[in-house]
């Protein structure tokens, strides 16, 4: 049995490590990791209609981007203090010029935006309703979870 589990691990890691490879040339490619700045949404837009038709809700973790299909998961992570967030795209824009995501007020204050209003962030795909995107930062997680599952 302990040698069935060896196998098994090992195999999966060899697979995770070749889609990671084919994945990660691809995010590249397509534009799913971004940098730039990112805000968030007044409250006078809560109660309101978003693009998707859906009503914005400040309590919930969502954000805008111009592009990225309604309904992907990306992560957010703010560069000076390395606080991340993940968050659903239910909207477009912004509009405001310089800026590549506007987000909820939640995630504002999950990653300590409220305060200043816009900063500095990256953010990474992380479920496009394709599956599940795999980074060099959260392969490390995956592993993680491998190590902890009982077969």
């Amino acid at each position: 049995m302990k040698y069935y589990y060896l196998f098994c691990s090992t195999l999966l890691t060899i697979c995770s490590l070749f889609f990671l490879s084919l994945t990660h040339s691809s995010i590249s490619s397509n534009m799913a990791v971004g940098t730039g700045v990112a805000s968030y949404y007044s409250d006078v837009f809560h109660g309101k209609k978003t693009a998707c038709g859906e009503v914005y809700d400040k309590n919930k973790l969502t954000a805008a981007h111009r592009t990225l299909p309604i309904g992907t998961k990306i992560k957010i992570t703010r560069l000076d203090n390395a606080k991340s967030v993940v968050v659903r795209i239910n909207d477009r824009g912004p509009w405001s010029h310089g800026r590549i995501l506007d987000m909820s007020r939640a995630a504002a204050e999950k990653i300590g935006l409220t305060r200043a209003g816009k900063a500095q962030v990256k953010f990474e795909v992380i479920d496009n309703s394709n599956g599940v995107s795999l980074t060099e930062e959260n392969i490390d997680e995956l592993f993680a979870i491998l190590d902890s599952e009982t077969f």
